[in-house]
């Protein structure tokens, strides 16, 4: 048995770089949110459109990553994925130096597709490696915990880069951000060439392929209100730091940088959530954990809701040269940025309810799941729609709705009540 742990070490240690490249990149499109509503001029929504763009890829992607993956393997794909992210990159970069929004939102676009394949590999793979259940869980934490460490990084090395001239934030002035995504990609091609990876996705599908299956992971509800769940959660996870920019650099007047440190702090707590949530992964049991976090996330977004900006408080937040320092903020702010601790274990445990019990139809839906994670880009959307029809602050009721649904999920949506569908 240690033998086979000592086994899977690397693989482990792969997939957690790759959900280092997931934040790394898709994180660039909330402080570039901000950058091209100065550049170009955007309303709040139209800020959003590279976000959206991001995120939309999902759901032109997901499926048929679900089915790449089940054809090539968890190795070819995760390559494919890489090329395809480093081609994204590489667009937005052309787009800071043609100052074109057109192009920027292409490579936004791209980049999803590859954040995508990428989602639909590491999150199976390392419930596999986990073997399920809490230790797969607890596996997807870990994973999590270097999400969230590139998540960090993203917004206060950007904001960073912006300095304190507003007529010079754009695109351009985040090259060396895109730069690091490049070589993120280009070093990740090399190590996952020359790795091996277990294959079980591979070893399902030629057992099955010649057989025609009535079932799908369509036919289990708690995966069907698991897919819906991932869709809001996603949308709640971007939602709240990227609003909270906007509402901070328009409405509060207060400086990018400083700004785009609090929501690096958002960023922060998160991570520190998830490991956490790793090191208590395998006692604690995802629906207590979910359920747990939808609760004291409802309680800290009203809060801010009905907070007076006038208020403020001195809280630490995480700075641009990796250090912590005392920032006075508005009250709500500080509500809005320690939602980053609730939201930190909502993926890994939706994830292990939602595919708990599906066997042989679990790569298929990871691909299913990836579809709904366009989520992240159609709700930051729409609040802000409303950001821009009502306030600020009043876009954040779609939260409080999506974290209510998270609670039914945790405490009823996710019973298997299917087990009569045969899985082997």
């Amino acid at each position: 048995m240690e033998s086979t742990k000592r086994n899977y070490a690397l693989p482990i240690a792969i997939m957690f770089a790759l959900f280092f490249m997931i934040a790394f990149v898709t994180g660039l499109q909330n402080p570039f949110g901000v950058i091209v509503k100065n550049q170009f001029g955007a309303s709040n929504f139209l800020s959003q459109l590279g976000n959206l763009a991001n995120f939309i890829a999902y759901a032109c992607m997901g499926i048929p990553a679900g089915y790449i993956l089940g054809k090539i393997g968890y190795k070819k794909t995760a390559l494919l994925a890489i090329v395809i992210g480093f081609a994204g990159v590489s667009i937005t970069y052309i787009s800071g130096q043609a100052e074109s929004f057109g192009i920027y939102l292409c490579g936004a676009f791209v980049s999803g597709f590859s954040m995508c394949i990428l989602n639909t590999v590491v999150n199976p793979m390392l419930n596999t490696l986990g073997g399920g259940g809490n230790k797969g869980n607890q596996l997807i934490q870990f994973g999590g915990v270097c999400n969230s460490t590139a998540a960090t990084i993203v917004p206060v090395l950007v904001g960073y880069l912006m300095g304190q001239n507003e007529a010079a934030r754009t695109i351009a002035k985040a090259n060396p951000a895109l730069f690091i995504a490049m070589g993120i990609f280009a070093l990740a091609f090399i190590v996952l060439a020359v790795s091996r990876i277990p294959e079980p996705s591979l070893e399902k599908t030629g057992r099955s392929k010649d057989a025609k299956d009535k079932y799908s992971a369509l036919s289990f509800r708690h995966f069907v209100l698991g897919i819906i769940a991932i869709f809001v959660y996603v949308g709640i996870e971007v939602g709240i730091p990227n609003i909270s920019n906007l509402y901070m650099t328009q409405n509060l007047n207060i400086d990018p940088a400083i700004a785009g440190s609090l929501v690096g702090t958002y960023w922060f707590l998160m991570l520190i959530g998830r490991l956490i949530g790793g090191a208590v992964g395998a006692k604690v049991s995802s629906k207590a954990m979910l359920s747990t976090v939808s609760i004291a996330g409802l309680v800290l977004v009203i809060a801010a809701i009905f907070s007076p900006v006038e208020k403020e408080v001195v809280m630490p937040v995480f700075r641009s040269n990796i250090s912590f320092g005392l920032e006075s903020v508005p009250v709500n702010i500080m509500f809005l940025v320690l939602c980053g601790l609730c939201t930190s274990v909502m993926w890994g445990g939706i994830f292990n309810l939602a595919v708990e019990g599906l066997g042989k139809y679990t790569a298929a839906a990871s691909g299913i799941f990836m579809v709904m994670v366009c989520g992240g880009g159609i709700l930051p959307a729409v609040q802000a729609f409303i950001a821009d029809t009502f306030s600020y602050m009043q876009s954040y009721w779609i939260i409080v709705a999506a974290l209510a649904y998270l609670l039914f999920y945790a405490l009823a949506g996710s019973k298997n009540v299917n087990k009569n569908i045969p899985v082997e």
